[in-house]
């Protein structure tokens, strides 16, 4: 007899994770080596080192899921793991892995899509807190979810909607250069404050004037019939424009040299670098910091009530790494709620990339048998919806 433990393996960029969820509600454990260290030093994910990091923290990771969930690998019912989207050589190691082992037990393997995975990580949580989902629906309207997936590479936004205990997805927006949290992270590259940025950006600005600097979004050219997308793409992003923003700005303002000392001093320490950083920047740094930050979180806010309001979305699940984002939490559930509109949010732990919400994304394919096959392999531009 089923168990409803799964063991979700995720390993599509930087962090190598592994997990143990009950009946795609229950998490017993959730591991994740980060790569970060490593890393910070180029500025950014270099793929053939985080190939080799997942390489050296595969088994051990795992290994500590199942000793944290205080289960065995025979207890497991499925091996579950990403596909895509994600760096070729990093999503290899995870499915390799993971093929290996559901072989090896003669379990079932799933294939799980780390998009509908971030999805997943908040459905998850309301779904352990409440059972009938109410939490996520607005009484007197449909049941469609509008789910905006944001972080270092995505920006999406989708209609989910469950049938019969299959979830389907609507792709109706999508960012058409860089996403929103790589905005973050290049910008704050930019100020000198390192990689990953976008958590340092977010402390900053609440210390800065948001009205200091005028940026501008949107403004994109619609089509009217662009594959994938609603009205042509009126609900797509573009970040690109604020990123050469904020460049031009730097040079402007004779920042440059204030960003490169202040990441010579930033480098230097080790851990929570966020009172460092505060007393490292001038106000002219906060301000645009600010400025920035309310600049993209009104964009990806607007979008977001735009949609829901076309398609009739009773509730919106904000997920990815930015949905760690004290700004965005804080704007998006205000608009929400002037709406009359039910929004939700992961926790931190599961904001940013992570095993449970695969194992969670799984569960649903467990129940109906939809399992990989032989060939399963990396699709590093997998889509979804």
């Amino acid at each position: 007899m089923a168990s409803g433990l799964i063991l979700g393996i995720e390993s599509s960029c930087d962090e190598t994770a592994a997990a143990v969820v009950r009946s795609g509600g229950e998490v017993l454990s959730n591991v994740v080596a980060s790569q970060i260290a490593t890393h910070a030093l180029y500025g950014g994910v270099v793929p053939e080192l985080a190939s080799r990091e997942h390489l050296t923290n595969i088994v051990p990771v795992v290994r500590t899921a199942m000793a944290e969930a205080g289960v065995s690998l025979a207890e497991i019912d499925a091996v579950a793991v990403t596909e895509g989207p994600g760096l070729a050589g990093a999503l290899l190691v995870g499915i390799t892995y993971a093929k290996s082992l559901a072989f090896g037990l003669g379990k079932p393997l799933i294939a799980v899509n780390h998009l509908e995975g971030h999805i997943h990580a908040v459905l998850m949580e309301a779904v352990h807190a409440d059972p009938s989902t109410a939490a996520l629906r607005a009484s007197g309207r449909d049941d469609k979810i509008l789910a905006l997936v944001v972080s270092g590479g995505h920006t999406h936004l989708y209609l989910a909607e469950e049938r019969d205990g299959v979830w389907r997805y609507r792709n109706v927006g999508r960012t058409i250069d860089d996403a929103a949290g790589e905005a973050y992270d290049k910008s704050a590259k930019l100020l000198g404050l390192g990689y990953p940025g976008g958590p340092l950006m977010d402390f900053l600005a609440g210390h800065g004037d948001p009205n200091a600097v005028e940026f501008k979004l949107g403004g994109i050219k619609t089509k009217p019939h662009r594959e994938g997308t609603a009205r042509g793409g009126e609900f797509d992003f573009s970040f690109s424009g604020i990123k050469t923003a904020v460049l031009r700005y730097v040079e402007v303002h004779s920042m440059r040299e204030r960003a490169e000392a202040r990441h010579a001093s930033l480098m230097q320490i080790e851990g929570d670098k966020r009172e460092a950083a505060l007393a490292l920047c001038d106000t002219e740094t906060l301000n645009l910091i600010a400025s920035f930050q309310k600049a993209v979180v009104s964009y990806l806010v607007k979008q977001t009530m735009r949609a829901a309001e076309e398609f009739g979305a009773g509730s919106i699940v904000v997920s990815g790494g930015v949905a760690a984002n004290r700004g965005l939490r804080e704007r998006m559930t205000a608009e929400a709620a002037v709406r009359g509109l039910r929004v939700a949010f992961p926790s931190l732990a599961l904001a940013t990339d992570n095993a449970a919400m695969i194992a969670a994304a799984a569960w649903p394919k467990f129940v109906t048998g939809e399992f990989a096959s032989d060939e399963l392999n990396a699709m590093p531009q997998l889509r979804l919806g």
